[in-house]
């Protein structure tokens, strides 16, 4: 299943990301099907192929999480961000008493 995620590239401690496409199971360095844009979080800037994103959406390529937020802020695609973060884990109500 091919699917859009980011590649981290740049130096230590100054992250850069491009957006490509490639296999969900493929390690992330090393040969991708298509390169779609970068991100920079440090300036908080982006550079997306708004075509050929939806031409992948629309081939059923999937997307990953942190992806589909950052496609929702570029306007590319519509609806909701997903709560990427863990959410924390809510306490029993009652514990059993002994």
């Amino acid at each position: 299943m091919l699917t859009l995620k980011l590649k981290r590239i740049g130096k230590k401690h100054q992250p850069s990301y491009r957006l490509i496409v490639d296999e969900k199971r493929h390690k992330v360095y090393g040969k991708n099907v298509e390169d779609l844009g970068w991100f920079n979080p440090l300036q908080d800037k982006f550079e997306f192929k708004k075509e050929r994103i939806n031409h992948w959406l629309k081939n059923g390529a999937q997307v990953t999480d942190t992806v589909h937020n950052l496609l929702v802020t570029a306007g590319i695609i519509s609806g909701k961000k997903i709560a990427v973060h863990k959410q924390p884990k809510k306490k029993e109500e009652a514990a059993p008493a002994k």
